[in-house]
């Protein structure tokens, strides 16, 4: 494989991720959707390692078995070892694309076996993650972005653009499959793709999507180290039925938030915003003897109810 310009900027990219994160890793399995992304980032890393490229067919769209067939073929033509076909089924539940998501890291995750999983998400990728959080208002980890590494996840492009893949692509000469939800504009992402973030590149000179990727980076150094904190004040506070109140209440705000956030998220809770972390806060910090609060769950026609009961916090389901 001819390893300058594109191709050679993702060779250097991967190398150096396998050597910090992956160095004594012997195979490992790409996420191939058969976009110009994935399908870049499968010919570089079948260059390096013996590779099993894994392709979720999500059902979503009419031609989704043939559009897989062809990423099946493609990554055998690269040298991949293997090349399986997950078929999924999409539920209803955190909208369309988070619907898809869940289904989709769950057939990774099976399928992989004991091997780390790239994935090829780019610098645009990040980008477009922290202006999600952004908007979200959900705090500095919501803007915190994607791991690098966060096994057995594996990122090695989130400091390439995204432009980058495609020249990669178009010096390899492949022909990538084009996903028609990245130009339908009924998905958020879509539009901050297409119509947000070129135009605060227009307003502020150029220069955003770096930015904003060195944004998560900090915020995620950050992060890290309240996330030792949370896990120890975890064990502290923890009772038989939920969390001491008291011993909760003794913390500083930020890490008190951090743990009712990492406890409704362990509990089943999913779609968290800031307004509903710092009502669960309420019930420690400003009791009254007030209601629950409820926030969303994994399970269908759930939901879940933060309450207090006796000086503990507890998590409940309910039917809606």
């Amino acid at each position: 494989m001819d390893r300058q310009g594109a191709v050679g900027e993702l060779h250097a990219a991967v190398a150096a991720f396998a050597k910090e994160y992956l160095a004594t890793a012997d195979s490992w399995c790409v996420a191939l959707s058969g976009g110009p992304d994935s399908l870049a980032l499968t010919a570089v890393a079948a260059d390096m390692l013996p590779t099993t490229a894994l392709i979720v067919d999500h059902g979503l769209q009419a031609d989704s078995a043939a559009v897989a067939a062809t990423a099946q073929t493609q990554a055998l033509d690269l040298g991949c070892v293997a090349a399986q076909v997950l078929c999924v089924q999409v539920g209803g539940d955190g909208g369309p694309e988070g619907a898809a998501r869940n289904a989709r890291y769950g057939a990774l995750q099976t399928a992989r076996g004991d091997r780390p999983v790239l994935l090829a998400h780019t610098l645009d990728d990040q980008a477009e993650t922290v202006l999600l959080g952004l908007g979200r208002g959900s705090g500095a980890r919501s803007m915190a972005g994607m791991r690098p590494y966060d096994p057995p996840w594996c990122r090695p492009l989130l400091g390439v653009r995204r432009s980058v893949t495609h020249a990669a692509c178009a010096e390899l000469g492949l022909s990538a499959w084009q996903d028609p939800h990245n130009a339908d504009r009924r998905f958020t992402r879509t539009r901050l793709r297409h119509e947000v973030l070129p135009l605060m590149e227009e307003v502020l000179g150029g220069g955003v999507a770096e930015a904003l990727a060195r944004t998560a980076t900090a915020l995620r150094e950050d992060t890290e180290l309240i996330d030792a904190l949370i896990t120890q004040a975890m064990t502290t506070s923890a009772s038989d039925d939920g969390l001491d109140t008291r011993a909760l209440a003794a913390l500083p705000d930020p890490l008190r938030r951090g743990v009712i956030r990492r406890w409704l998220l362990a509990g089943g809770a999913i779609g968290l915003t800031d307004k509903q972390i710092r009502g669960v806060d309420r019930l420690i910090t400003a009791w009254r003897g007030q209601g629950g609060v409820a926030v969303g769950s994994r399970l269908r026609n759930t939901r879940l109810v933060a309450g207090r009961h006796h000086g503990v916090l507890t998590l409940r389901r309910e039917a809606v």
